[in-house]
């Protein structure tokens, strides 16, 4: 499954209300990191459909949720599992430390 473009319109909808467990990717397109790990999110996602959701919240465009989850930096990832948080995770990271990272909080 192709990550999921959110805004703080379709959050609750998407994430806290998924049957699976969701990461969300808080990013912005002038953020190199971010760009960084979007590939690897992206397959992630493909490898690991069904298990999990991954999505993708543009902060310049989307604030809300950011704020209310305390996001400083970006990119910043989140795990949710039953409409809560089970984990989190800022900074770029090689492709193999998060799907350890997504495996442990699944």
């Amino acid at each position: 499954m192709a990550t999921v473009a959110v805004t703080d319109d379709t959050f609750d909808a998407e994430v806290k209300n998924s049957d699976i467990p969701v990461v969300v990717d808080f990013w912005a397109e002038w953020c190199g990191p971010c760009k960084q790990i979007g590939p690897a999110l992206e397959e992630l996602s493909n490898e690991m459909d069904g298990k999990i959701k991954v999505v993708k919240v543009d902060i310049d465009s989307n604030q809300g949720m950011a704020s209310n989850l305390g996001v400083r930096g970006i990119p910043a990832l989140f795990i949710f599992k039953n409409g809560e948080v089970v984990s989190n995770l800022s900074g770029a990271k090689p492709k193999a430390a998060l799907q350890k990272w997504i495996e442990d909080a699944i």
